[in-house]
């Protein structure tokens, strides 16, 4: 076969999966303005991983890209969604531990205390799996909420909340127009 013959084979593969592939709202910076840091993986120390993964894995569809026990004292997952390289999220449960595990409380985040947001882009077909995962309490069914945008424009997500196993509080939304910061 000759080198024209695949090229052209490549080309016509690469424009089918750019149609049959959903596209993303997420796109890496301009190389002018990247800076030498990344961040990685956000890690959840939780109570009990199988307690932990139904929302994440099963609901949200997120891959285990990782699952071993360290050192026989530690269990750590790492779930991806997109990217095996930023946006990762870690579960990590202590195994062998002495001391009284408190229960979780489902209150909104304080000061000191993080809000994972999830872009769900079919977040109307997936919001019952969600809703129904084990061990996750609803905080806010989906609802629309326009955001202040720039120059006076808005930004409408449709926006809802969930409490995972451990009582982190998990935005899931859908954004229905451009996200903030974005030239496109």
């Amino acid at each position: 076969m000759t080198h024209r013959i695949r090229m052209l084979i490549a080309a016509f593969v690469l424009s089918i999966s750019t149609i049959l592939v959903p596209t993303t709202l997420a796109a890496p910076v301009a190389e002018s303005e990247r800076i030498p840091v990344d961040l990685r993986r956000a890690t959840l120390v939780v109570r009990d991983m199988d307690k932990s993964l139904p929302l994440y894995r099963d609901a949200l569809g997120m891959k285990v890209i990782y699952d071993q026990v360290i050192g026989g004292v530690t269990r750590l997952v790492l779930l991806r969604a997109n990217d095996d390289f930023v946006g990762v999220l870690g579960l990590m449960q202590r195994l062998n531990t002495t001391e009284p595990v408190p229960p979780p409380e489902y209150r909104k985040a304080r000061a000191g205390e993080f809000i994972l947001v999830f872009n769900v882009q079919d977040l109307d077909v997936r919001w019952e799996k969600i809703r129904s995962a084990a061990n996750v309490v609803v905080a806010e069914p989906p609802r629309r909420i326009d955001y202040p945008g720039a120059n006076g424009s808005s930004i409408p997500v449709m926006f809802s909340a969930v409490w995972d196993a451990d009582g982190n509080f998990i935005e899931l939304n859908r954004l229905m127009g451009a996200p903030a910061g974005a030239s496109r």
